[in-house]
Parts: structure tokens; C-alpha cells; sequence
């Protein structure tokens, strides 16, 4: 029989997971600060341009975290902290260097590769991808609003200008991540060198095929009011609060951890006892304690009810010893 059972879909209340793409100089570190600040108050942006953000310091408020090498266990270390920290808005500028920069998912696959002496990227990909997918799957469920900017390769193409000359002119083409990476998210913008946003792909339908020059408060505004449609939805803090209470039992836990699943938040990078763990190991890791003192305080029960049933037992005896005598 199938344990397989349908609920009826219901709309949530969600966070934001944006990506933004575009070539160098489209502005893309800019539209992110102007997204993040219309969705939250404190905005936490992860630094990969050799602290470029900073550059606009004086015109957002927002906490930096530089980084110089870009492992993927990196990225998932961070947003732990910010998550810790309770940051409304994570930027990660930009989500390109965890691919191709310094120890980046294409280094970690050649490193693999070499570890197993052959060479072969195939099993330095099998070794990898683990590596990748956790990344991805913190990302995706922080708990707050995730705005990711992406670099894509350019080319030039020759157009005609308004005077019917020939011009090149720079156009944006793959973002330079993995193949797919913008399914990951609920809205990908595409920004070109005119600053001009091109929603390529939205789950939001207000804001499918949007074509905005220079986007600012007004965009942060409609993205809002798509996200705080639906019913209020459980936080990661909520999940942590039910994990950690002291009188969580192991059947709540095996719940509560479902139930986290089913919301797609498992994979989200937490901070527990001062070590980065996703919020489903965290769960099994108090369920387990759980369990174990469900099963001390039951072999207890057993012991007594042994001592007990000895003691009747005894005192069977004793009453017998003492008719005899009598």
C-alpha cells in the first residue's frame, strides 16, 4: 500500500529568491541594493568583488562580509551566520565565484578529478555535486529574502542606430553558473550596460516579462506585495524554537522534520552549538537525544516495575513464611 497521500495546495506566504544577471557594468550590485532595501531593513551582502559594494556605502546601509576563495561549504558557513544574526535581506555578490572563482565548484571538481588519479571529470563531478547541491539548497532556504547576482558572458553584436549605421553593441549572454541555475529561483532580471531590467522569468505574474530602465523602489515595492500574498508560513526560527524545546519528543520531531521537508526548508544553514548544520540535521540530531532519553526513561519504567513486582513478590513470601509459623 502507498504511503503517497495529496493535500489540497494552499498559497504561503514566502521570501524573496531573486536572481539577477547581466554583464559587467550593468549595474548589477546597485539594482540588488535598491531590491534589498524595499524588502527589509537589515541587508547582509556577501562580497566577492574585492569589496566593490562598498562603493555605495554611502548611499545604502548594509553589513559586508568580504571573501577572497569561494568554496561552496563557504557560502553555506555564511549564510548560516546571517540567518544567526537575523538579517531580513542576503545579497551574494556575486554567485558567479562559487563557480569559477578560487575554489569555486569547477576548482573543486578538478581537485577531485586529480584525487582519484584518473583525471576523469566525470568522477570528480560525482564527488562534487553533493557539494554544489547543499549550497543550492541554503540558498534557497534562507530565511529571509536572497537576492543572488550573477555575471554572464558577453559578446558584441553590430546593430543599426537610429541613423541606420552599423554599431556594436555589448549584449549579455549565459550567466556563468551551472546550466539551469535561474530555475532555481523565482525571479531571474536580466540587466544590460543601459541599466535596463528585462524579467526573463517570474512565478510572480504581475511581474512576468517587466521591462524596467534603472529599476528602483517602486520594483521592491511590487515584489512585496506578490510575497505577502497567501497565509503566514512557519519561519526556520520557528523550527528551531519547536527542535530545541525541552520538551520535544522524538514523535514530534519526526513531524516537525517532515513538515520542514514538505516546506523545502531542510537544507537551510544553521548555526547549532557553534557548528554550521542545515536545519534537517539539526532536527535529527535532537531527535535522536530525544529517543535516547525516551528509551532511558522507559528502561527506568521497566526497572521499576521489576523492583516492583520483586518487592510483591517478597512480601508474598513473607506472609506465607509467617501463616506457616503461625
Amino acid at each position: 500500500m502507498s504511503t503517497f497521500t495529496f493535500t489540497p495546495a494552499t498559497k504561503e506566504q514566502a521570501k524573496a529568491r531573486i536572481a539577477l544577471t547581466g554583464p559587467t557594468g550593468s549595474g548589477k550590485t546597485y539594482t540588488a541594493l535598491v531590491i534589498g532595501t524595499g524588502l527589509g531593513d537589515r541587508i547582509a551582502l556577501i562580497d566577492t568583488e574585492h569589496g566593490s559594494a562598498s562603493k555605495y556605502a554611502d548611499e545604502f546601509a548594509f553589513d559586508t562580509l568580504p571573501l577572497t576563495t569561494f568554496e561552496p561549504r563557504a557560502l553555506v558557513e555564511a549564510l548560516a551566520v546571517a540567518a544567526h544574526e537575523g538579517y531580513d535581506v542576503v545579497i551574494v555578490d556575486s554567485l558567479s565565484h562559487f563557480w569559477s572563482g578560487t575554489g569555486g565548484m569547477l576548482e573543486q571538481v578538478d581537485n577531485a578529478a586529480k584525487r582519484t588519479g584518473s583525471g576523469n571529470s566525470f568522477a570528480g563531478w560525482k564527488e562534487a555535486r553533493p557539494l554544489e547541491r547543499a549550497m543550492i539548497d541554503a540558498l534557497l532556504a534562507y530565511p529571509g529574502q536572497l537576492i543572488a547576482t550573477m555575471r554572464t558572458k558577453t559578446e558584441y553584436v553590430v546593430e543599426a542606430d537610429e541613423r541606420g549605421r552599423k554599431v556594436p553593441r555589448k549584449v549579455g549572454l549565459k550567466p556563468e553558473q551551472r546550466e539551469g541555475i535561474e530555475y532555481e529561483f523565482d525571479i531571474v532580471g536580466d540587466l544590460d550596460h543601459e541599466n535596463t531590467l528585462v524579467i526573463s522569468k517570474s512565478r510572480a505574474k504581475p511581474l512576468s516579462g517587466m521591462v524596467l530602465h534603472k529599476p528602483g523602489a517602486e520594483f521592491a515595492e511590487a515584489i512585496l506585495g506578490w510575497l505577502k500574498t497567501g497565509k503566514p508560513a512557519k519561519s526556520v526560527s520557528d523550527y528551531i524554537a519547536a527542535a530545541t524545546a525541552p520538551d520535544a519528543t522524538y514523535d514530534g520531531l519526526r513531524s516537525l522534520y517532515e513538515e520542514a521537508r514538505r516546506h523545502n526548508l531542510l537544507g537551510s544553514a544553521v548555526l547549532d552549538d557553534g557548528e554550521t548544520r542545515t536545519l534537517g540535521e539539526l532536527i535529527v540530531r535532537h531527535g535522536t537525544e530525544a529517543a535516547k532519553k525516551q528509551d532511558a526513561r522507559d528502561a527506568e519504567s521497566r526497572a521499576e516495575t521489576e523492583r516492583e513486582t520483586e518487592r510483591r513478590k517478597d512480601e508474598v513470601g513473607t506472609g506465607r513464611r509467617k501463616d506457616k509459623v503461625a
